[in-house]
């Protein structure tokens, strides 16, 4: 198995190197990928060093899989490149994600709507992919009507720039700012750019992203993004309406019987989830479960999740691992 990894300079690549070697998926051969400023620098993967090469040589190459997280730009580019030599590329970024043509995928909900033919495959956004982690299971049970919710998410989402501002504004340094204001001791309502209708990209990619993933418009969801200091893990508040009445042991046992879901819920002991006790884990952990007590058959609960993990790179290596284990590659 020819695996590229393009982007591998970066903070997913990062991750994608590490989750690839965790969970040993089949390598006969690895291309690191990156631009041309990178191309010739040295990383290592299981003790072993790879020279970074270019776009076309990788292409040229002609890998079983790419696993992109290159930005959006890079992908609409390239993507398709890799596609026409029988590439099937995984794609972290927004560009493909909304494409009719093009299948958004979580493994755990619809990994089966795969193909052969499906050769540029598209991830959903980190806070997508821990929201319908948690809300699949709900609604194939209880029927959604109106989900609304509000992200805390990680400065670890907007890359390596972000970290390192909150990283000098703790440390009481001036540097370069990745926000258009400081981000510690502070929250900015502003997750990627404004669109017309005063919601942000980021909030309508939660609006929009679930409905693909579940095959589902029967649902609406209005989204809040925030960015707050933290350096890993997304959280989620989340308020859920659904059609059909609930028992909260059964909302409890269906999410802990659901794979990837951990439910970390007893107020008695302080337990819930927090971007703290999600870093470095694959899991989406769902808590402070209880019923909107203002509305009928109506749910509230607090999502968190390793963004770069489950959120992005984790993600996309199960795709990978879901096409070699059914032979779609």
């Amino acid at each position: 198995m020819k695996v590229a990894v393009v982007g591998a300079t970066g903070m997913v690549g990062e991750v994608m190197l590490k989750v690839l070697a965790e969970r040993n998926f089949p390598i006969s051969e690895l291309l690191l990928v990156a631009s041309e400023r990178s191309v010739g620098k040295k990383l290592s993967y299981k003790d072993k060093e790879y020279t970074i090469i270019g776009l076309e040589d990788a292409v040229a190459a002609k890998p079983n899989i790419a696993i992109f997280s290159a930005g959006g730009d890079t992908s609409l580019e390239w993507a398709p490149k890799f596609a026409e030599v029988g590439t099937t590329v995984v794609d972290n970024s927004s560009a493909w994600r909304m494409d009719p043509d093009k299948k958004l995928v979580v493994p755990e909900i619809n990994a089966n709507i795969l193909t052969k033919e499906d050769k540029i495959i598209a991830n959903p956004n980190c806070s997508t992919i821990q929201l319908v982690m948690a809300l699949a299971p709900l609604h194939k049970k209880y029927k959604m009507k109106r989900v609304v919710v509000s992200t805390y998410q990680s400065v670890s989402g907007t890359g390596i720039k972000a970290v390192q501002q909150l990283e000098n504004e703790i440390a009481g340094v001036q540097g370069e700012m990745a926000y258009p204001y400081p981000i510690g001791r502070n929250a900015l309502p502003h997750c990627d750019v404004f669109m017309e209708n005063g919601y942000t990209k980021e909030e309508m990619k939660l609006a929009r992203e679930p409905q693909k993933i579940l095959d589902d418009r029967s649902f609406s969801i209005s989204a809040t993004a925030v960015r707050i200091p933290t350096a890993g893990g997304h959280s989620e508040s989340v308020n859920v309406e659904f059609a059909n009445d609930f028992e909260l042991n059964d909302i409890r046992q269906i999410l802990n019987d659901t794979p990837g879901v951990t439910v970390q819920d007893n107020p008695d002991t302080n337990t819930y989830p927090m971007p703290i006790y999600a870093h470095d884990k694959d899991e989406v952990f769902v808590g402070r479960i209880r019923r909107d007590e203002t509305q009928r058959n109506s749910l509230n609960m607090w999502i968190v999740a390793d963004n770069l993990r489950k959120g992005a790179a984790t993600n996309a290596v199960q795709i990978a691992e879901y096409l070699v284990a059914n032979n779609l590659v």
